[in-house]
């Protein structure tokens, strides 16, 4: 696992255009500063293409949509597409809202995407295997979690990951199970939209030997050993706590400290 792009993205300090969730916006800029990247977000569909050229990556974040959002979301796709920008989307909620799903595929419909990042009431969704969503919380189901992510990522030809307490990153082929991680994750309100941002981030290290699959897959890793340093710096099961003392840990963790604890089974 090509962990080192963690100091690659330090020293080069990406910088990630997103869309983002108005809950969350503060905690996706603050932790992709605290890692080495730099945050920039806009609401206004007139800057998308000076957005675009500017960013070295973007994540699309369907957390509070709204049209003025799918519009800009659209032209987004559009230039990141002619100007060769990786695109992470985000499908927030898609699994308990009929109308998002819609937007979901129709974006991925209009343009390609590098990585669909969710957890596994959304990637189910998009493939329409039977699960118990409940709002934005990944809810509960009996599908194989893994065929279900290769069979996204072999519809729309891109990375998925199914974040939950193991994650699972796949491309269609590969497929890389973490198994780092804290139960505090999902009593943070933003855990995995910052994930998907800090995705966008290294996928902007891309380069002929490191593919989106192995961006992604250290990226993942990098965040779940972190937020398991993080958690374990706590006295007790602390959420707002865990927030401070994640984004901390982001810019204070090192390679070293995580080649040391992490746990992950790469598979076929």
């Amino acid at each position: 696992m090509k962990l080192a792009l963690l100091e690659q993205l330090r020293q080069r300090n990406p910088l990630v255009f997103t869309i983002a969730n108005f809950v969350t916006v503060n905690d996706v800029a603050n932790g992709l500063i605290a890692i080495g990247a730099a945050p920039m977000m806009s609401l206004e569909p007139a800057e998308a293409q000076e957005m675009v050229t500017a960013a070295d990556g973007i994540t699309l974040n369907l957390g509070t949509l709204t049209q003025q959002q799918i519009g800009q979301m659209h032209s987004v796709g559009y230039y990141a597409q002619l100007a060769n920008k990786p695109v992470v989307l985000d499908p927030v909620a898609v699994g308990a809202i009929a109308f998002r799903k819609k937007i979901a595929r129709e974006i991925l419909a209009a343009f390609p995407v590098n990585l669909i990042r969710g957890n596994a009431g959304e990637i189910t969704a998009l493939v329409d295997v039977a699960w118990q969503a409940k709002g934005v919380d990944a809810g509960h189901g009996e599908a194989d979690l893994q065929k279900v992510a290769k069979q996204v990522a072999q519809r729309y030809d891109c990375v998925v990951v199914i974040t939950g307490p193991t994650d699972i990153v796949t491309d269609g082929q590969r497929l890389t199970l973490i198994e780092n991680g804290s139960a505090l994750f999902p009593l943070m309100t933003g855990s995995g939209d910052l994930l998907s941002s800090i995705c966008a981030a290294f996928l902007a290290l891309t380069t002929e030997t490191v593919d989106d699959f192995s961006a992604v897959t250290a990226a993942c890793q990098i965040y779940a050993t972190t937020g398991e340093l993080a958690a374990q710096s706590l006295t007790a099961e602390l959420p707002n706590s865990f927030r401070t003392a994640l984004i901390d840990r982001l810019h204070t963790v090192t390679v070293a400290e995580i080649e040391k604890v992490a746990r992950y089974q790469e598979l076929k």
